[in-house]
């Protein structure tokens, strides 16, 4: 490394000695140029941090998101349901059989508690949306088109030599469709603050060049 540093420097010192006149000029002005904007930067940068807040309203999340939705589409299928992985020597898979069928509160807590002493896994995701291909990839599902056969099929069992499986898809968005709210909240909520930041950095430009016009500091030659 300190190799290196030094024959970058011997070949800085020849360049700086050996460059013409009209192309060291060419290079001060570029780097003079990328003094200010880096200045600027850090300048914006701190004031942004000083006196702009990143916190939004859920609301006005919500009606972004709902006055620009053609803004935000999937490019990969997403689903909300229920799955579960078992042994197939595992007890009461008729049971099973039944209550992964049902979203009320007591089939649900049926299955909870027989898949802390059976399941190989159990992923209950009602409450959020994931990835279609993340749940594929835990079932032996041989078609053509395995989310096309998800979305008709809301209801799935299977089963290999070694388990069951057992998936109930409550809701189903794919690839190509608007993005739901949730999922696309953290997206909304980067586009807000980003415009938000512009809209900020504008006034304070704005501001400061009616100073400098008060103060005669920018004078007009007509």
């Amino acid at each position: 490394l300190e190799r290196k540093w030094v024959k970058d420097a011997l070949v800085y010192d020849v360049a700086l000695r050996n460059l013409e006149g009209e192309d060291k000029a060419e290079v001060d002005k570029l780097v003079e140029e990328y003094r200010h904007s880096l200045i600027r930067y850090r300048y914006q940068e701190q004031l942004i941090k000083e006196r702009l807040s990143s916190e939004f309203q859920e609301s006005d999340m919500l009606s972004y998101y709902e006055e620009n939705q053609k803004k935000f589409i999937l490019d990969k299928g997403l689903i909300k349901g229920l799955f579960l992985k078992i042994p197939v020597d595992a007890p009461g898979l008729t049971d099973v059989k039944k209550w992964y069928k049902s979203t009320d509160v007591a089939s649900l807590e049926k299955i909870e508690k027989y898949s802390v002493q059976n399941a190989t896994i159990y992923e209950y995701f009602y409450d959020k949306w994931v990835s279609v291909t993340d749940v594929l990839d835990m079932i032996p599902l041989k078609v053509e088109a395995p989310e096309e056969y998800v979305n008709k099929h809301r209801q799935i069992e299977l089963k290999d030599t070694a388990f069951c499986y057992f998936l109930n898809v409550s809701d189903y968005r794919g690839a190509g469709e608007e993005k739901p709210y949730e999922f696309a909240r953290p997206e909304v909520k980067d586009l807000l603050v980003n415009q938000k930041r512009v809209d900020f950095m504008e006034r304070v430009k704005n501001d400061l060049y009616q100073q400098a016009v008060s103060k005669k500091k920018i004078i007009y030659n007509y």
